[in-house]
């Protein structure tokens, strides 16, 4: 007869007959997370099997879904206590050796997710059998929010699988698919399902009476270079000076955690486990890891779970099942591949047969690459949800039409009056429009409660952010089923107000334009774009602008003089490009030449001639003088659209900041960025730069405001979560 237990985390029972424990994480919700309450039933639950007579193996298993989801960030990130904490990470570490000493082996049964912390228990188990399910993940992606993994990660990985692939693993915070994983020596064996999971369990728990884990080994040796010799040395070096090229020596998490790594494996086990928990603590307690977490999880999560935003009643569906994409250029076709591989019956519309065709090419180069998984049935049931087509009638009773045509506001006039007949009754017009007001855009529509605005980003199979445009006419409701779309389609929303360039144009053309006015003044190309890169953005000005071609602003620049005046577009760095684009034939990468010279489309180094464009030699230079402007400028921006009512809250703006242009992530984002300064110094700094370098860093009333009041975008103790 079974003996069985329960405690606040785990139901446990044993089976005398085998011999085995069955130790199942069954905490309250829909997920298991490493909380008090896990600590402490893990620990009860081991006592428990330990005291059961003729005990030979344990089995780690989920109730739930997944089988931990990691650490509670709401509890992580509060932390500021270092010893409190420190104290707290060790009796973890105490708890999971208990597991691997135990004296019988210990079996993790993964019948779903493992992340994190959760990964860190599999790893202190003899043996890692896992169901063989693609939407499965494993992995230690700590890293991507300013931490490192603090459960012994950096120390059993390493000396489970080597050094490099370790590194690599935890350094880049990669998550592995279920057959990756056990190609890379993640887990072990991979089975078919629940019952065969357990079987196998049981089998090698039979098979391997006495486990000891390789690191508890008398002579234990890794995979790969071992710890001292020069082969390991040359392979830290090797990924010390990779790293510094990859971050520029911004992110904290992933130099200490190939410091741990490095420090750890030449000590004894227990002495590593320590060295690890003193870098995992100084992490946690710093600003870096607070204000990644902040937006990276609190505010991402918020914005996929749609807080504060208008929902279909209980029983209401949005009433979108034909899509169709007018323009078949490389974001039309992608958005036909996404809005496929989602479900959606499709039609990718243009008006020339050679567009037309290099947009399905699009489409099938996107299939083959992204569902190379599948089988051909399956590619194929995505192929023929789309329909490529040159005439307007294949538009009829359309449920969402998206526009994605050229800038221009004719144009997109003329093709909405064109197409907007063929919606379905409760149909939806939306623009992809990158800049021009919705409210303009509607001026022609026959519905305008049911015109929106949907801006994606480029490579939209890529980038995951949409940003949501909500017209002076659109409804409440055509919002709620464009979300609903939103997530069908797997995309990150942030919701904006009309307004020129909504938010993201805004603060990526000031960034991008700055890069322009900064070589304008004279300072080197070189300088500008490793400042950049100190700074943390995530792709330098210069390289980011060929790759948006130089003919844009030219062609922008009418349109912006309308919406913001002369003075607003007018500047030394916008007249440098006109002569790159005009007398150089320099347009970007696309036309093999811009700020950099292109070999067969790759980059081989900034163009020499930029030296000769700039109009004289700057007085004040430098790294960090250039890193501060290229954040400024863009800091400002964001105020001015969170001031102007464009954005609806700060945490939208830091959601679209990094997911949208990649704003320096270890800063949390324009606003969480300007939090951690002194604002009355900001303020000084932005009138004098206002002084030298123009009015565009002039700063705004409500930063003026904030630096005599000395508030925060996001005061202390506020609840990250919403």
């Amino acid at each position: 007869m079974t003996e069985q237990h329960r405690n606040d985390a785990l139901s446990c029972e044993f089976d005398p007959q085998t011999g085995v424990a069955t130790l199942t994480l069954a905490m309250p919700g829909k997920v298991n997370i490493i909380n008090d309450s896990y600590g402490h039933g893990l620990q009860d639950a081991l006592a428990w099997a330990k005291g059961r007579s003729g005990l030979k193996g344990i089995i780690l298993t989920s109730a739930h879904k997944d089988f931990c989801a990691g650490a509670d960030l709401n509890r992580i990130y509060e932390m500021r206590d270092a010893a409190a904490l420190y104290a707290a990470v060790m009796q973890m570490h105490q708890l999971y050796r208990g597991f691997e000493t135990a004296g019988v082996p210990v079996v993790a049964a993964l019948n779903g997710t493992a992340l994190g912390g959760g990964y860190e228990l599999a790893l202190a188990c003899h043996r890692r059998i896992a169901i063989n399910d693609p939407r499965v993940k494993f992995g230690l992606p700590e890293v991507q929010l300013g931490v490192l993994p603090g459960g012994g990660g950096t120390q059993r990985l390493p000396r489970l699988i080597g050094i490099q692939p370790a590194a690599e693993a935890i350094l880049q915070g990669k998550e592995f698919r279920a057959n990756k994983a056990l190609e890379a020596g993640l887990v072990d064996e991979l089975v078919a399902d629940k019952d065969a999971l357990r079987a196998a369990a049981l089998a090698w728990i039979a098979a391997n009476p006495k486990p000891v884990q390789p690191w508890d080994q008398k002579r234990a040796r890794i995979p790969g270079p071992r710890p001292g010799s020069p082969d390991a040395r040359n392979l830290f070096m090797a990924a010390s000076a990779m790293l510094r090229k990859k971050t520029a020596g911004v992110f904290h998490a992933p130099e200490a955690s190939l410091s741990a790594i490095q420090e750890g494996l030449s000590l004894e086990f227990e002495r590593a486990l320590e060295v690890e928990a003193r870098y995992f603590v100084g992490l946690v307690v710093g600003d870096q890891s607070k204000d990644m977490m902040r937006t990276l999880w609190f505010f991402r999560r918020a914005a996929l779970e749609h807080q504060g935003l208008p929902t279909l009643g209980a029983n209401e569906q949005a009433e979108i099942s034909k899509v169709a994409i007018l323009g078949a250029g490389m974001m039309g076709a992608g958005l036909a591949f996404v809005c496929a591989d989602a479900g959606y019956e499709v039609v990718l519309k243009d008006i020339n047969q050679d567009a037309l065709d290099k947009g399905v090419a699009h489409f099938e180069a996107e299939l083959a690459k992204r569902k190379r998984h599948l089988d051909d049935a399956g590619r194929q049931a995505i192929r023929s949800r789309m329909t490529p087509s040159l005439e307007l009638a294949a538009l009829a009773n359309t449920d969402l039409i998206i526009e994605a045509v050229f800038e221009n506001l004719e144009l997109k006039h003329r093709v909405t009056q064109e197409a907007q007949g063929q919606l379905s009754a409760n149909g939806i017009w939306a623009s992809n429009t990158s800049a021009i007001p919705i409210a303009d855009l509607a001026q022609v529509s026959d519905r305008p409660e049911r015109f929106i605005g949907l801006h994606y980003f480029s490579p939209v199979e890529v980038m995951p952010l949409l940003e949501i445009v909500m017209g002076p006419k659109t409804s409440d409701h055509t919002l709620a089923r464009c979300l609903n779309f939103c997530r069908r389609i797997n995309k990150l929303p942030i919701v904006v107000n009309d307004g020129y360039a909504f938010y993201t144009t805004r603060v990526f053309s000031s960034y991008i334009m700055e890069g322009a006015q900064l070589v304008a003044e004279g300072h080197d190309p070189v300088l500008i774009e490793w400042a950049a890169r100190q700074a943390g953005m995530v792709v330098p000005p210069l390289q980011v602008f060929d790759e948006v071609t130089l003919t844009l602003p030219l062609k922008a620049s009418a349109q912006s003089r309308k919406y913001l005046g002369d003075a607003a577009v007018d500047n030394d760095g916008l007249a440098l490009v006109e002569a790159m684009v005009k007398t150089h034939d320099r347009g970007g990468r696309a036309a093999g030449a811009g700020f950099y010279e292109y070999e067969r489309g790759r980059r081989t180094g900034l163009w020499s001639g930029l030296a000769k464009l700039a109009g004289a030699t700057p007085t004040t230079t430098g790294v960090n003088y250039l890193a501060r402007r290229l954040l400024l400028i863009q800091a400002v921006q964001a105020v001015h659209c969170l001031e102007g009512g464009i954005l609806r809250n700060a945490r939208d703006g830091e959601v679209g900041a990094i997911f949208g242009i990649g704003f320096a992530p270890h800063t949390g984002g324009p606003f969480g960025f300007l939090d951690r300064q002194d604002l009355r110094a900001v303020v000084a700094e932005l009138d004098q730069l206002s002084d030298t370098c123009g009015p565009r860093y002039a700063p705004p009333k409500t930063l003026r405001e904030m630096a005599e009041t000395g508030s925060k975008f996001f005061p202390a103790g506020q609840d990250p979560a919403g």
